[in-house]
C-alpha cells in the first residue's frame, strides 16, 4: 500500500510539472501570433499564392536596462523553413562585412611600372593590381589620375597590364542563372572592376531640335555612337521593346576601327530621359578604354594608343601608387539600397582575402562568415551561401535566422551604419515607391514611423527584411519570404504586413 501512495505521488508530480511547463511555455509565447494577419492572408489568397509558399517572422526589439537589445517574439508562419531569400541575402553579407572589415575598411589599387619617369614621361608599362574595390567608378578614377600626375607624369610611353591574381580565376567567369549575359545586374566579379563594366547610354529628346540626344558613361577612349533614333508620338511606357541595340568589338578589333554602338528604333516622345545598360565589353578592352580616357580627360597624353592584357606585377616593377577606393560603409550604402549584386559579391571575395589569403574564392568567404556566425552564437542549420547576392537559384536562409541577424546588429557597434544603409520606404532605394499611401496617414505626427526594409526578387521569388519603427515607437525586425510562381503578385501582401507593423499590428486590439 505504501509503495503504492509513492507511485501516486510521483505520477501527481509528475503531472503538476508537465502542467507547470505548458503553462511556462504559453506564458512565453503569449502575444505570439501562429497565424498570418487576416489582411495579408486575403491579399495572398486573392493572388493565389498558398501559404505554405510564405514564411514569416515578426520579433519586437526591446532595450533592457543594461542597453542590450532583445527580442520579443510576434509573429512566427514557418519561420523556421530554408528559402530562397534572394537579394535579402545581402544583409548576411553586409552585415558581416562591416563587423569583420570595419566601416573604414577601403579598397587598394596598386600601380606599378617597369620604366622611369624623366621630363613628365614615364617610358614603360603601367601594371594595375586590384583587390576588389566594387566601386572604382569614373570619379574615383579621375582622383587615381590626378595622383598619377602628381608623381611628375604627363604622357605615358608604354602599356597597361591587369593582375588580377587576387581572385580565383572560378569567381570571375561570367556564369548567369537567366541567361542574360548583358545585363547589369549579371555582371561576374573583377578585383579591377570599373564603373561595373557597364555601359550606361542616356536617351531623351534634345532640347533645341524634334531629334534625340544620346550620350554615355563611363567615358571610353574609342568609342563613337551611331545614332539612327526616331522620335514617335506614344506614352513611354515599355520603351525599350521599340529600341534595337548593336555593338560588335570582335568586328572593331578585326578591322582596326573604333567601337561604335549603333541605335535605331523609335523612342516614344513622352519619354523624358531614359538609361540604357548593358554588358557590351570584355572586362579587358572596357578598362583599357575606360583608363585610357581618364587619363586624357585629366590632361595627360600618351604616345601611342595603350594596349591592355592580362600580366601579374613583375618581381622587378615598383610601386608607383597605392590608391585607396571610398569606404566599406559608402559601398554598403549602394549595396542594400540600390540591391548591387556584384558589389555585395566583391565584399564576400574580400572577406576571403582579407581572413584566408589570395586567390579569394567564394568557399573562403563562406568560411569566414561561418565563423563569425559562430562568434556571435548564430547557428544557422540549412544556410546555404552560393556568393552573397542573392543572385542564385540555391542559396536559402530561414526567415528567423534572419531577423537573428537583424537583432544581432543592433548589439554590435556597427549597428547604426548597417541600419542606415537600408531603403526607406516612400524615401529612397528599392523601396522608394513603396508604402507611399500608408505612410501619408503619419504625417501629422512629430515622430513619424518608417520602415527601412532590404527587398528581393527573382523569377518566383519575393522577400522584404529590414526593421519598421511603429507609430508608437516600437522597433519590430520582419522578414518575409514567397517562393512560387505567382511571387510576382506577392508584392501587396508584404507592403500588407509592413503597414500592419506601422499601425503598430501586434497589439491586442488587432490580435485575432
Amino acid at each position: 500500500m505504501l509503495q503504492f501512495t509513492r507511485h501516486l505521488a510521483s505520477i501527481t508530480l509528475t503531472i503538476l510539472w508537465v502542467g507547470f511547463c505548458l503553462f511556462a511555455s504559453t506564458a512565453k509565447a503569449e502575444g505570439l501570433r501562429s497565424n498570418l494577419p487576416q489582411i495579408v492572408a486575403s491579399s495572398l489568397e486573392r493572388n493565389q499564392i498558398p501559404k505554405d509558399a510564405v514564411s514569416v517572422s515578426v520579433i519586437e526589439i526591446e532595450t533592457t536596462r543594461s542597453g542590450k537589445n532583445i527580442a520579443k517574439n510576434i509573429l512566427d508562419w514557418r519561420s523556421t523553413e530554408a528559402m530562397n531569400p534572394a537579394s535579402t541575402m545581402k544583409l548576411l553579407t553586409t552585415l558581416a562585412g562591416l563587423d569583420i572589415l570595419g566601416p573604414q575598411y577601403r579598397w587598394r589599387t596598386n600601380i606599378y611600372t617597369d620604366g622611369v619617369i624623366r621630363q613628365g614621361v614615364l617610358k614603360g608599362n603601367l601594371y594595375l593590381q586590384g583587390t576588389g574595390d566594387p566601386k572604382l567608378v569614373p570619379e574615383e578614377l579621375a582622383k587615381l589620375m590626378k595622383s598619377l600626375q602628381a608623381l611628375g607624369i604627363q604622357k605615358i610611353d608604354g602599356n597597361l597590364f591587369f593582375d588580377r591574381s587576387a581572385y580565383a580565376p572560378s569567381v570571375m567567369e561570367h556564369n548567369t542563372i537567366d541567361g542574360e549575359a548583358l545585363r547589369a545586374y549579371n555582371v561576374p566579379p573583377d578585383p579591377l572592376l570599373y564603373a561595373f563594366r557597364t555601359l550606361s547610354f542616356q536617351l531623351g529628346k534634345s532640347r533645341t531640335a524634334d531629334f534625340i540626344d544620346i550620350a554615355y558613361t563611363p567615358a571610353l577612349s574609342q568609342l563613337k555612337i551611331d545614332n539612327q533614333m526616331q522620335l514617335v508620338d506614344q506614352p513611354c511606357e515599355n520603351w525599350k521593346s521599340n529600341i534595337r541595340f548593336n555593338l560588335d568589338p570582335e568586328g572593331a578589333t578585326k578591322t582596326n576601327q573604333p567601337l561604335v554602338a549603333q541605335f535605331s528604333g523609335a523612342l516614344p516622345s513622352a519619354c523624358k530621359g531614359v538609361n540604357y545598360n548593358v554588358v557590351a565589353l570584355d572586362a579587358n578592352t572596357f578598362l583599357t578604354q575606360g583608363f585610357a580616357a581618364a587619363w586624357e580627360l585629366s590632361g595627360g597624353s600618351w604616345v601611342r594608343t595603350p594596349v591592355g592584357k592580362n600580366g601579374n606585377v613583375p618581381l622587378a616593377a615598383r610601386l608607383l601608387l597605392q590608391f585607396e577606393g571610398l569606404s566599406l560603409a559608402d559601398d554598403v550604402l549602394d549595396i542594400n539600397k540600390y540591391s548591387n549584386n556584384v558589389m555585395a559579391r566583391q565584399v564576400l571575395l574580400t572577406l576571403a582575402l582579407e581572413k584566408m589569403g589570395k586567390p579569394a574564392t567564394t568557399a573562403n568567404g563562406e568560411l569566414v562568415i561561418q565563423s563569425w556566425l559562430k562568434q556571435n552564437n548564430l547557428d544557422f542549420p540549412g544556410l546555404v551561401i552560393e556568393n552573397g547576392s542573392g543572385l542564385s537559384r540555391t542559396e536559402a536562409i530561414t526567415a528567423e535566422q534572419m531577423n537573428q541577424l537583424l537583432l544581432t546588429a543592433r548589439n554590435l557597434s556597427v549597428g547604426d551604419v548597417f541600419y542606415n544603409s537600408l531603403p526607406i520606404a516612400g524615401t529612397d532605394g528599392t523601396m522608394r515607391n513603396r508604402l507611399m499611401a500608408q505612410l501619408r496617414k503619419f504625417l501629422h505626427l512629430k515622430k513619424k514611423p518608417e520602415a527601412r526594409i532590404k527587398t528581393g526578387s527573382l523569377a518566383d521569388v519575393r522577400t522584404v527584411s529590414g526593421y519598421v519603427m511603429s507609430k508608437s515607437g516600437k522597433l519590430y525586425a520582419v522578414t518575409s519570404f514567397i517562393n512560387h510562381p505567382n511571387a510576382w503578385k506577392g508584392l501587396e501582401a508584404h507592403d500588407q504586413l509592413l503597414a500592419w507593423l506601422l499601425e503598430d499590428g501586434p497589439e491586442p486590439k488587432h490580435a485575432r
